[in-house]
């Protein structure tokens, strides 16, 4: 598992977007990055973190950003959650997880006392050049586009 610190070089992948398309962080080469790691369409906090993202993408867009979300669900529900929530942005399908274990953020959870594996909710800002400038471990779903523009 990797364990990426500001100023590391953001791990490459290859995978499909919401639509099946290929998508690659390569492909962003030249433009900022807010790389998004959320666990799961359609729930509470990641609906939550979504919409703010959303109200904000006017501003995120000035400052030069595309926003992706990632989590390890399939096309299809990324489909869904984009359609119900119009979401602006691309929702990745990481459904073997080999994003999520490159960016360190495949983790063991405890909730209640039962321990399962999950993603661990993590932004990571990434520069024109590749290189990861900020990470956010705690993020706040209701005001994480401030998280971000600081």
């Amino acid at each position: 598992m990797a364990d990426l610190k500001v100023g590391d070089l953001a791990p490459d992948f290859n995978s499909k977007n919401q639509l099946g398309e290929p998508i690659t962080l390569s492909q962003f080469n030249g433009k900022k990055v807010v790389l998004y790691f959320y666990p799961k369409d359609d729930t509470p906090g990641c609906t939550t973190q979504a919409c703010n993202l959303r109200d904000n993408y006017d501003a995120l867009l000035k400052a030069g950003y595309e926003v992706l979300g990632i989590s390890t669900d399939d096309e299809a529900s990324h489909q869904k959650f984009i359609a119900k929530y119009n979401l602006p942005f691309a929702l990745i399908a990481d459904t073997d997880r080999s994003i999520n274990e490159s960016y360190g953020v495949w983790k063991e959870k405890n909730m209640y006392g039962r321990k399962s594996w999950g993603t661990a909710r993590t932004t990571f800002v990434i520069d024109e050049a590749g290189k990861i400038t900020d990470i956010i471990k705690k993020v706040k779903t209701d005001a994480h586009t401030a998280q971000v523009l600081k």
